[in-house]
């Protein structure tokens, strides 16, 4: 079906980052799509400037350097759509993290329930909540207002009720709610949106219209039993540009300009995952992570059931020093293959926090930055486990779950020297199980698919099957607990032009098996001691064809966990072993 859509629009697409700024074009070539390139500069969304404009134009001036196309006029506006000249573009599609977190104050009936679904609604976006407020907080309705009133927050998200159920306990709930945006000035009114009893929406309205701006979407808690938060992330995407247009200017101009398709890009990345669900194996979810300088977001989705979670405290850039609140220092220091002063992995954190567009300019620093990288995935990854769609069978708890493909972006792992830095990141800390393909984004571009997918979905497959993405190869990562050195996997490869090669895994080692990129190879797993590698259970083996990635074959049998050495010297030599193996 798809393949029989004539489209033959160019798209620019726009990602404000909290750090940079990129414009990256897609047009055809030829009789397919193709990334053409990207233009980048400093986002120009905090003070002085908070105009995104200026870094946007930038952006725009340096990919029409690069590309010799025209695409903004004499008054610096786009040129949409394409002139008789060849000039401009057909469509804009613009996505957006720039910006401070959002305050949000979550209302619900039940703390275990609505409470809770209404958290998980803020979760899936850049916000904190700041305030919650809930029947069982046995806090009198002044409190409630007082409560309202310190949170000083920017969006109230208001839960409860199941379809048809209580009825007054909500009303209750969203007079606390509406007294307290009426003490507020007018121009520090939050927005609020209302995704709870539908048979209660009248009186919502009633209640807290005319007060200030409410937005209403389907309940997010329609039963006890199930959660439903992709048809209010909808709405939570338009609130989020109604907030970030009153903080920065020109946020409306693009989305003007891009028809209304401006998205969080957390929400577009997840929109994306989500569509590759539809195409890939559906026994397997598909998994993305985005390691970004505000945040990090993970995806995950199966069958068009997506589970997203942005993580607004664990970023790379200017609170990256908050990552202490988190975790100790020493599951950051254990992943460092050299001995490091503890006040000097702290100085580099306050150093990146004060200078967050800064590149590790040593070895050491780039140590340091990577094994943060590892620590705050492995802490989201965890932290998103309990959300994870049913379909998602984890292989066991708090262990990644069976998926095909892994996708990664963030440029800690495209900025690496070498792929097997990022891959050597991706399997410390997502820790995949079974037999996968970890995808790297190395243009930054996942995020930007995700919003062209509705504008040109034909685009985005052609895109994804292009070179625009790294292969880094397929990972075989036998889950089990054995002793060091004890054979685990025993593996046979055959190889287009008719070789083999047979292979005995060691419990705690990391193995590479050569394999070009694009190369098709058939495996035959044979695990051992019950290991399981995803083939109906433990201690069952079978065959599958592998695609050969920029590292080949990669057999990861260091367990899940992965359970780091104790003793400061063997813990070096095991992490120097793993980085030599995989060419580092």
């Amino acid at each position: 079906m798809m393949s029989s859509i004539v489209v033959t629009d160019s798209i620019l697409a726009i990602d404000i980052g909290s750090i940079t700024t990129r414009a990256a074009l897609f047009d055809v070539v030829g009789s397919r799509y193709r990334f053409i390139a990207t233009g980048t500069a400093p986002t120009t969304a905090a003070p002085p400037f908070s105009d995104v404009r200026e870094g946007v134009n930038r952006a725009i001036y340096r990919l029409q350097e690069i590309t010799g196309r025209t695409l903004l006029g004499s008054d610096a506006s786009l040129l949409i759509p394409v002139q008789p000249d060849g000039s401009g573009v057909d469509k804009l599609v613009v996505t957006l993290s720039a910006g401070p977190n959002i305050r949000v104050v979550a209302v619900g009936l039940l703390e275990n329930v609505s409470l809770d679904s209404a958290r998980n609604l803020a979760k899936t976006t850049y916000t904190t909540v700041v305030e919650n407020i809930s029947l069982n907080d046995r806090r009198k309705q002044d409190a409630r207002i007082d409560a309202i009133l310190r949170a000083r927050p920017d969006l109230i998200i208001v839960a409860g009720g199941i379809d048809g159920g209580a009825e007054h306990s909500v009303s209750n709930l969203l007079e606390a709610v509406g007294l307290a945006c009426y003490l507020m000035p007018r121009s520090q009114r939050p927005q609020v949106l209302y995704a709870g009893n539908s048979s209660v929406q009248q009186a919502v309205e009633n209640a807290i219209a005319s007060i200030t701006d409410l937005h209403i979407a389907p309940n997010i808690r329609p039963s006890i039993t199930s959660e439903q938060l992709t048809p209010a992330q909808v709405q939570l995407s338009r609130i989020f540009k109604n907030i970030r247009s009153q903080q920065m200017y020109g946020v409306m101009d693009f989305d003007q300009w891009a028809e209304g398709r401006m998205l969080p890009s957390a929400t577009a990345f997840g929109r994306i995952i989500r569509f590759l669900s539809h195409i890939y194996d559906p026994k397997k979810g598909v998994l993305g992570v985005d390691i970004g300088a505000s945040s990090v977001s993970v995806a995950a989705a199966i069958k068009g059931k997506l589970a997203l979670r942005v993580f607004p405290q664990l970023g790379l850039g200017g609170q990256i020093q908050q990552v202490l609140e988190y975790m100790p220092l020493e599951q950051i220091t254990r992943w460092l293959p050299e001995d490091f002063v503890p006040d000097d992995v702290r100085s580099y954190l306050h150093n990146k926090a004060a200078y967050p567009a800064s590149l590790p300019a040593t070895r050491e620093e780039l140590f340091i930055e990577q094994a943060v990288a590892r620590q705050i995935l492995r802490l989201a990854v965890q932290k998103t486990m309990s959300s994870l769609p049913f379909e998602m069978k984890s292989a066991g708890h708090n262990i990644v779950p069976w998926s095909e493909p892994i996708l990664a972006s963030g440029s800690v792992l495209s900025q690496a020297p070498t792929p097997g830095q990022s891959l050597l990141v991706l399997l410390d800390g997502l820790q995949p199980t079974g037999v996968t393909t970890i995808v790297l984004d190395q243009n930054n571009l996942l995020a930007s698919l995700g919003a062209a997918a509705e504008a040109n979905p034909l685009l985005v497959v052609q895109i994804l099957e292009s070179h625009a993405f790294l292969n880094l190869g397929t990972v075989i990562a036998p889950v089990g607990v054995a002793r060091a050195r004890v054979p685990v996997l025993r593996l046979r490869a055959t190889f287009e032009d008719g070789t083999e090669s047979k292979h005995e895994i060691k419990f705690g080692s990391i193995e590479v098996i050569p394999l070009p990129q694009g190369k098709e190879a058939q495996l035959h797993l044979q695990p051992l001691h019950r290991f399981d590698v995803g083939m109906g259970g433990p201690g069952r083996g079978g065959r599958v064809k592998v695609v050969g990635g920029a590292l080949g074959i990669v057999i990861d049998a260091r367990g899940r966990p992965i359970q780091i050495p104790s003793d400061p010297e063997r813990r070096r030599e095991a992490m120097q072993r793993w980085h030599w193996t995989l060419g580092n």
